[in-house]
């Protein structure tokens, strides 16, 4: 009930909520598949009482030079104006893995401070070697790495690089596998919805029962919330 009440009025005057309000690492706005424009798609985050939320349009080297100068310059804007954090990044989506470290170079440099990659699910023709290019290029979250291997989350782990649980249709199917693994080695798992419209945006009640639909602990939900912190203080958002 608290939450709800808070998603309708000031969050200033909702500090009960704390370190509870939810955080989303990777949605996408009209910049690349995404149905809305960014000021709309954080408004509407906002309003459901948000703590942070990433943009990461799908680029590659076509585009890259466009959305990321546009997300930043947004990003910026909106962080004046409103109570959600807003952190610009990438999703560099189905790049050859012989290119992922230079894109990943060039994303940073123009100011991403995210940088998402697209992961091997199996609900799409993702290039094998696409999760060990993005981790050992020091990517900040793998999304979705469907059957991602073992070596490949031990490297994550050594990396720093998170991995992520999909609320995301297709992406969600290997939840379990990658929890699994990432449960036995330590890797740090974030939650986040690959949104791409507003009939994507998780509620509070939805990404616990992602996590639990995962194999994860009735309490996990939590931990993979303090894990989105603890990478967005890392980058330099600290919450």
């Amino acid at each position: 009930m608290v939450f709800l009440l808070c998603a309708f009025v000031s969050l200033s005057l909702c500090p009960f909520l704390g370190s509870e309000r939810m955080i989303d690492l990777h949605t996408h706005s009209l910049f690349s598949d995404g149905a809305l424009i960014p000021s709309e798609l954080i408004r509407r985050f906002e309003a459901m009482g948000y703590l942070a939320v990433a943009i990461t349009d799908h680029v590659d080297s076509s585009n890259l030079d466009h959305v990321v100068p546009s997300i930043v310059r947004v990003a910026e804007e909106l962080n004046h104006a409103q109570s959600v954090k807003v952190i610009p990044g990438v999703e560099l989506t189905h790049v050859p893995p012989v290119f992922i470290p230079s894109l990943v170079r060039r994303a940073r440099e123009m100011g991403a401070r995210l940088v998402v990659v697209h992961g091997e699910t199996i609900a799409e023709p993702v290039a094998p070697g696409t999760n060990r290019a993005g981790i050992e290029a020091g990517a900040d979250v793998i999304a979705h790495p469907g059957l991602i291997r073992p070596e490949e989350v031990k490297l994550a782990v050594s990396k720093g690089v998170f991995l992520e649980i999909s609320a995301r249709k297709g992406h969600s199917l290997t939840n379990g596998h990658v929890a699994k693994l990432a449960t036995e080695v330590g890797a740090r798992l974030v939650l986040n919805s690959d949104s791409h419209g507003p009939g994507d945006f998780m509620t509070e009640a939805f990404a616990a029962k992602v996590t639990q639909g995962a194999g994860l602990p009735l309490d996990s939900y939590q931990q993979l919330l303090s894990n989105s912190r603890l990478l967005l203080s890392g980058i330099g958002f600290p919450l």
